[in-house]
């Protein structure tokens, strides 16, 4: 299995990386490195609370290749956070990895056949607090893989839709525990699950007045086999807002609706759980801290 991930993590890499060495001038690189941090503290407080602290590290960098009718994308994006109340344990509070490929071919000045390699887990185990001995998730458990092929219409330099009708998605459970599960999907005592299906992708990457960037993206993917009227939607929206060379506040959301993840359901809010379905997964992020955007 390992060795398998292995090689589908690299083949893009490999693939795409075969050009000359005079063409390195056609390379673009950015990105943004972030930093941020809350603080409270409380001494004998009457309206109530509890002191803690919390901060994130955000690495989001791209390296996109042109020359000719070729047009090759690549993105990172890595981020972790802490919180930490009072005297309890520090948790998690944020934990991502997803690197994207996108290589295309010119077929107009606004259209591309283009294919798509996508790749996303996370860290570090993730517990449903205050139980932090019972694991919910796992490095690789879950892991989303995805590869499609299609046609990209780029209107301008910010916006790009993506349109395939071919897409192959991997879920991969790489635990032992969750997989037993049926967690994410997979079936119970399985580590992937296969599917086929269309992928719509939404991008936008702009600054949208002066020292506030805006890089959003939203996937929608349907399944041809398994209720294909059940669209599985994952959005990302990041505002940056520079104050000056190296403080900026930032703004991240993440909303998640994958119809085979199925969320525990407390209807009467009595730590039962009646029954479990999928629901919508929603995260936002604000902070205030060290940036460096290059």
């Amino acid at each position: 299995m390992k060795t398998y991930l292995f090689v589908l993590l690299m083949f893009p890499i490999v693939l795409f990386s075969q050009e000359k060495p005079d063409t390195i001038k056609t390379w673009n690189y950015g990105g943004l490195v972030s930093l941020n941090f809350t603080q409270i503290s409380l001494s004998n407080w009457a309206a109530g609370g509890q002191s803690s602290t919390a901060g994130v590290g955000i690495l989001n960098v791209f390296a996109n290749y042109k020359e000719g009718n070729r047009l090759w994308e690549n993105s990172l994006y890595m981020g972790y956070g802490m919180i930490k109340e009072k005297d309890n344990k520090a948790i998690k509070s944020d934990d991502r990895f997803e690197l994207n490929s996108k290589y295309g071919i010119k077929k107009t000045e606004t259209l591309y056949y283009s294919a798509l390699f996508n790749f996303k887990t996370q860290f570090a185990p993730g517990y449903k607090y205050p139980n932090t001995t019972d694991a919910i998730s796992q490095f690789l458990a879950p892991a989303y893989l995805t590869l499609s092929v299609g046609v990209d219409y780029k209107p301008n330099k910010a916006w790009s839709f993506f349109v395939s009708p071919l897409t192959g998605k991997m879920t991969i459970v790489s635990d032992d525990v969750l997989s037993a599960q049926g967690a994410f999907g997979v079936d119970p005592g399985k580590k992937v699950r296969m599917e086929v299906g269309a992928l719509v992708k939404i991008e936008v990457k702009t600054d949208i007045m002066k020292n506030v960037s805006l890089d959003s993206k939203v996937d929608m993917f349907s399944s041809y086999v398994n209720n294909p009227e059940n669209i599985d939607i994952n959005w990302d929206f990041l505002l940056n807002m520079k104050i000056n060379e190296f403080l900026s506040a930032n703004l991240m959301t993440n909303l998640i609706y994958d119809d085979d993840i199925k969320i525990p359901i407390d209807k009467n809010n009595d730590g039962v759980i009646e029954k479990r379905g999928p629901r919508v997964q929603f995260k936002e992020l604000f902070g205030l801290g060290l940036n460096y955007k290059f």
